[in-house]
């Protein structure tokens, strides 16, 4: 079975300066980090532009994919859909360091699609950008409903009671 992300760019090389433009989707697996994942069966799309370079191939584009995690705050279900810039070289020998490998007329977009959707999964996400997280107190969702817990008095703090005037504090 052939790779969604594989392209044949002989003919492209044969041509310097002409770009073409394609948009491939595919299943990339282990896409994860430590607070969100992209689900194994959801596809990655590259909208990109292909053009032959002295050297390969140069292509550059859209990298997007959709992702879930647990939100940080609250605990909720958090999602969203990474969408990454690129440009990238494709040459004969390449090491995927410098440039991605380019072989008999294809290349591979997969290894690239794959490091740019990880780099962009968010680490710690969040179910909403105002997200009030859980009460430290109660544990309850402050986004639901306000809470009225208070934090309690630390004793190592108590000896100042006895010096703060009755008032309060002085403004």
């Amino acid at each position: 079975m052939s790779s969604p992300f594989v392209v044949q760019v002989a003919r492209l090389l044969e041509q310097p300066g002409q770009p073409c433009h394609q948009i491939c989707r595919g299943v990339i697996e282990d896409l994860s980090c430590s607070g969100s994942r992209v689900a194994e069966d959801a596809e990655c799309e590259a909208d990109v532009i292909f053009e032959a370079v002295t050297g390969g191939v140069s292509v550059s584009g859209t990298v997007s994919a959709a992702w879930y995690g647990t939100c940080r705050r609250c605990l909720a279900l958090a999602e969203g859909t990474v969408r990454v810039p690129v440009q990238e070289l494709f040459a004969e020998g390449g090491d995927g360091e410098e440039a991605y490998p380019l072989w008999q007329g294809c290349l591979d977009l997969a290894p690239m699609v794959h490091d740019a959707v990880l780099l962009q999964l968010p680490q710690a996400p969040l179910c909403r950008p105002g997200c009030l997280g859980l009460c430290q107190w109660c544990g309850n969702d402050r986004n639901e409903q306000p809470c009225a817990c208070e934090a309690p008095a630390d004793p190592r703090w108590s000896a100042l009671d006895e010096i703060r005037p009755s008032g309060g504090l002085p403004d």
